[in-house]
């Protein structure tokens, strides 16, 4: 679809018997092909949430670098009516840049609560310079989902009153290590792919019970 930041796309995975729709809008280093949103759009359907994707017209264009915030924002405001259009509750999320994008947004477009996922509460190695007042100022019930070692902000690091939950040793990007039985470092190849599996669906789990509250 046409926006005045350019040419959008919103891929859309139905449920059956809907009762709200998640939104959910990618990073600035990369797209909806995440493994965090391609989870919760596999998983999420099954229990009466649809799930809808956004590519930001920027990544659509196959440009390499995010725009400026303001535009990413203009952008999203743009899609909304058609996350909207057929009268459920829509839950404003996205990972990372998309995370922010939502909770800038939240109140003006209505949204009924916001997922943040990644959120990058501030640069790497720059805890001085927090992102929290966005989050803050989303003014509508959010949780976040945050790896626990992730340098753009770990759980203990958010402000009281946030509701975090963390995925424990889960980078940025929700990546867990290789870990051998006993937790040394290695381990085969199947070990890696349980260790993911399990991460990511503590993330889709605690997000479904979230949503189900909501």
């Amino acid at each position: 679809m046409d926006t005045p930041a350019g040419t959008a796309r919103v891929i859309w995975h139905r449920s059956a018997r809907p009762r709200l729709v998640l939104a959910l809008g990618h990073g600035a280093g990369g797209g909806v092909e995440a493994r965090d949103l391609r989870a919760l759009a596999r998983e999420l359907p099954a229990h009466g949430i649809t799930v809808a994707l956004v590519e930001q017209p920027w990544r659509v264009a196959g440009k390499p670098l995010a725009p400026a915030p303001r535009t990413l924002d203009t952008g999203w405001r743009a899609v909304w009516p058609v996350l909207a259009r057929d009268g459920l509750p829509v839950v404003s999320g996205g990972r990372s840049a998309g995370a922010r994008v939502a909770c800038r947004t939240a109140g003006e477009l209505g949204a009924r609560a916001v997922l943040a996922l990644a959120f990058p509460l501030h640069p790497p190695g720059r805890p001085e310079r927090s992102r929290a007042p966005e989050l803050l100022g989303a003014g509508v019930p959010t949780l976040v989902v945050q790896g626990g070692r992730d340098p753009f902000g770990r759980p203990g690091e958010f402000p009281a009153g946030v509701r975090v939950t963390e995925v424990p040793g889960a980078d940025h990007g929700f990546a867990v290590p290789k870990r051998a039985p006993g937790g040394r470092p290695g381990g085969s190849g199947q070990e890696a792919r349980d260790a993911q599996t399990a991460a990511l669906a503590l993330l889709t789990g605690s997000v479904r019970e979230w949503l189900e509250r909501e």
